[in-house]
């Protein structure tokens, strides 16, 4: 087994647009190889962002790696564990995904 956690920053305002990102992502997840399970957690708002943490769990370390030669067609959706990626959220960036 092995869990992939994320932690992202919010803009305030934009949680509502960041969730329904994710919970479309988790229906792609679902479709890879080794995947078990994805969680998101809300966490404690700032007066500059609202906090998220994210897990995702995959049967091995070989079935979360990018550019995995089984599943090469896969999206790039998983970073190493040893990143811990800082996202903040604005209206451009929330306008083109939700296009």
């Amino acid at each position: 087994m092995y869990i992939a956690m994320n932690r992202f920053r919010v803009v305030p305002g934009f949680e509502e647009a960041f969730e329904a990102i994710w919970r479309g992502r988790q229906g792609r997840l679902a479709e890879l190889p080794g995947y078990v399970e994805f969680h998101m957690l809300k966490g404690p708002k700032a007066e500059d962002h609202t906090l998220y943490a994210s897990h995702t769990v995959w049967e091995t370390f070989e079935d979360f790696r990018p550019g995995r030669s089984r599943n090469s067609s896969a999206p790039p959706m998983r970073m190493p564990a040893t990143t811990v990626p800082r996202l903040n959220i604005s209206p451009d960036p929330i306008s083109k995904v939700s296009k």
